[in-house]
């Protein structure tokens, strides 16, 4: 039986998904809203491509876009896991819609 991918917040632990515990506080993660990322690499919206995702929670501080966020992302354990896991159909960035 496989084994169930996690999503950023699961791994992360950071209330910040839907309903969430932190919601109130922190409000809802952008990577937990992001439909048009749903799927990818196996993943419930954007949480399994968070650091595609312009507004997540990282270290306690928003980040911004991909370009301004990728080096930290590249020593986070969620993306390490996400790479490992999905080995050779590793997804870095989404589909553009214009392709």
């Amino acid at each position: 039986m496989p084994t169930k991918k996690l999503n950023c917040w699961e791994l992360k632990n950071c209330g910040r998904e839907l309903d969430g515990d932190k919601v109130d506080e922190l409000g809802t993660c952008p990577a937990a809203v992001s439909k048009e990322s749903d799927g990818v690499n196996g993943g419930v919206n954007g949480g399994r491509i968070c650091w595609a995702v312009a507004g997540t929670l990282c270290n306690g501080e928003v980040q911004g876009t991909f370009s301004k966020k990728f080096m930290n992302c590249l020593q986070c354990p969620v993306y390490t896991k996400v790479q490992e896991e999905e080995e050779r159909a590793f997804v870095l960035l989404p589909k553009s819609e214009e392709e």
